[in-house]
Formats: structure tokens, sequence, C-alpha cells
């Protein structure tokens, strides 16, 4: 029998809040944390909007030594696995940060797509413009995506294996997985999982645009850009942040009385073996993380209330993605209420996955379905109920997950309402 993993802290920082409790109280409201782009001069370019996460002083988390000794994306990751930590008890407020547990049964896994990119910006243009001896010193370990999960490491003392997830766009999802994997396996008791992005640069813009993957034609009203599901969008808003989840194997928690905010029942993973960009045109690829991931939580389709969807408002990934869904859950995808948190944060790449199981288990936690906000014009070929642009509520006693990543990467994770022995 599978040991049982649970959730016990959760952690948050995004364009739409800080908090955990910020972030609830705007996917209720449906408010979108896209506005124009301020972290750079936008001279030349034709994309001038973004998901920032704005009001982040990394002081409120991080000494400031400390920080300036990390990227954003990880100054991001340590902000909000501190308050995962802190919700599931597992530091103390006014103490070094040291894990309440043993560290050496402690991992870290986390998702990252790219990297401290703002450090390769700024190190690139001091070498062409002015030759090696100008770069940062510290170049290399503010750069590479592994530091965000070091850092973690370090500053909570956690000994246990330390990973990075790299899967693209799927890598805060497939990182939660491997780190669910890690629970039943016996080799921790407690991950610190999740994703952390902090992209919003010159060069991926500018890389992004080129591929005619973001969205252009609401520069003037940048709410209303990232649209899922809808016949009008024109592509994915890029954005920035970090979710992390303190997961527990069940008796763990349970021995240190920790309040469990839900199971963590499964998860899936395939690969499309199709394209470097985009998904299976059938939905096939990702309908079967989808079933994977219903098969290891031992649940029927049936069962499923909730499905938070990729949704990147793109003109491929939305109509496959409505595939995908038909695929696994066949006629019940009719009864699904589906929604895409993107609408609102924008697409946050790695940091999406860990958002959007957040996302979930407040979802089950609250009763209520995080709406797709734009949703004004659907798309004929997206004919499922997607929660357009109000919250709603009702009973919720699993959802389910889903991440696809360039290169072909599906992961999904299932959540479930807590319910002891």
């Amino acid at each position: 029998m599978k040991k049982r993993v649970v959730v016990t802290g959760m952690g948050v920082i995004s364009p739409i809040g800080n908090s955990i409790q910020d972030f609830e109280t705007a996917l209720k409201a449906g408010k979108s944390g896209v506005r124009g782009i301020t972290l750079f001069d936008l001279t030349g370019f034709d994309v001038r909007i973004a998901g920032e996460v704005k009001d982040f002083d990394p002081a409120a988390w991080i000494d400031k030594k400390d920080a300036r000794k990390m990227s954003r994306f990880t100054q991001f990751a340590v902000a909000a696995a501190k308050d995962a930590l802190r919700q599931a008890g597992l530091v103390e407020e006014n103490s070094p940060c040291q894990i309440l547990s043993d560290p050496e049964q402690t991992g870290v896994v986390l998702g990252n797509g790219i990297g401290g990119f703002e450090v390769v910006t700024e190190s690139f243009h001091k070498l062409f413009d002015h030759g090696p001896r100008r770069m940062l010193p510290l170049t290399v370990p503010l750069m590479i995506g592994n530091e965000a999960a070091g850092n973690v490491s370090i500053m909570f003392g956690i000994k246990g294996p330390a990973f990075t997830q790299v899967t693209a766009c799927a890598s805060g999802t497939d990182a939660l997985g491997q780190g669910l994997d890690l629970i039943r396996s016996g080799r921790c008791e407690v991950v610190i999982a999740g994703g952390t992005e902090a992209c919003i640069v010159p060069f991926a813009i500018g890389g992004f645009q080129m591929l005619k993957a973001l969205s252009v034609k609401h520069n003037h009203e940048p709410e209303k850009a990232s649209r899922p599901f809808d016949a009008d969008r024109d592509g994915f808003v890029l954005g920035e942040g970090a979710g992390i989840l303190v997961l527990e194997s069940e008796a763990h928690a349970l021995h240190r009385g920790a309040a469990i905010l839900a199971e963590f029942a499964g998860y899936g993973a395939s690969a499309d073996a199709y394209h470097i960009t985009s998904p299976t045109p059938s939905g096939e690829g990702g309908g079967r993380a989808i079933a994977l991931a219903l098969k290891d939580a031992n649940l029927a389709p049936e069962a499923v209330q909730y499905y938070n969807a990729h949704g990147t408002s793109t003109e491929i990934n939305d109509p496959t993605e409505t595939k995908m869904v038909k695929y696994a859950f066949g006629d019940h995808a009719y009864k699904l209420k589906i929604s895409s948190i993107k609408s609102m944060t924008g697409h946050c790449i790695a940091g999406s996955g860990g958002f959007e199981a957040i996302a979930s288990i407040l979802a089950i936690r609250g009763g209520f379905y995080p709406p797709t906000i734009n949703l004004d014009n659907p798309d004929p070929a997206c004919d499922l109920d997607y929660v357009p642009n109000t919250v709603q509520y009702g009973t919720i006693d699993a959802a389910v997950s889903g991440s696809l990543g360039f290169g072909g990467h599906n992961g999904v994770v299932v959540f479930k309402k807590y319910q002891g022995n």
C-alpha cells in the first residue's frame, strides 16, 4: 500500500499577491496581475506587458547580506519556502531558520525553467562591452537553475536531497511529483517542493516575441491580455514568482500534530514525443498524464470536480488541452469545472505549477472554483465549462492540476480533501 502524503504548508510570491491570503482573495475576485513592464526599458519591443511581482522586498524574508547573493528567482523561492515552513510549523518565528524536523530526512525539489536570466543579461553586457574582468564575481552561482534549491537547503539547514527539476513549463508540477515519490519511497519524511521563475528580462521577452508566442494586442489594456479558451486570444503573457508547498508523510505530520491542508494523492507524467514547442494535436500525450495521475491516486474520473488547466491563452494549447481533458475524463469532462488562473497571473513558467497546485488546494478547502477571466467570446473548439469571468462555489473533494512544457513534457498532480483513517 502506498504511503500517504499530505500538504502542511504553502507559500506564494506572485503577480496577484505575496501571501496565501492575498493570493486567495485575488483568485476569488478574478483580479489580474498583468500590467505594463517596469523591470527594463521597452525600446524596440512589441510586447509591453507582463505579470510582474509587485511590492516584493526580499528583506522581509531574507537577511539583506544573504539576499544580495541571490538572484531574483532564488529570492522568490526562499521567501515562499519560508512562509510555507512557517504555516507548517517547521520553523520558529524568532530564531535561526533551522528546520524543526530531522534535517537529514528532509529534502528540497524545486522546478525552474530558465535560472537567473537577469544575471546572465547583465554579465553578457559587461563581458561584451568591457571584457571579462568587469563581469559579476558571482555570475555563475547566481545564474544556474539549481541555486534556488541550494539556497533553500542552506537557509533552513536541510540536509536531505536537494534537486532541481527542469522540464520547461511543467517544471514546478514535476518537482511536486518528484517530492511525492521521495516521501513514498522512504527517502524523505518532509519535502519542500514547487516552482520558481523570474525571467521578465529583455532576452526572454525578445525570444518569446520572436516565437510569436506572446500577446501584443492588449498592450493598452494589460488586464485583458491573458484570455485562455477565448476565441480572441493572441498569445500568453509572461509572469514570474514562486509557489512552494511543504509535503510530509501522513505519519510524520500526525506525529507532530501538524494541521493537514490536503492529501497529495497522485502524480502522472508523460512525453508527447512529437514537437519541441507544440503539444500532440490529439491531446493524447497530456491525456495520458492525467489518466496516470488518476490511476496513481486510485481515483475514478467521476470522483474529480475541478481541473486546474495549464490554459496558456495560445492558439494551439487551449483546444489541445480541451482534447486532453476529454481523453482522460470521457463524458465526465462535460461535468467538470475547469479554469486557468493564468488569466490572472500570466504564465510564470516553472512558478505556474506551484501556483496552480496551491490554487487547487485552496479551491478544495474553500469550496470555490477560481474563474477564467477575460473569457468573453468562447472558442467553439473549447466547449467545456471553464468557469468564465466570475468565481463559482461548490463542494470539491478532488482536484487535478496539469502542466505542459516545451519539449512535450506533461505533468499532472491530484489533490484530495484530507480525511483521516
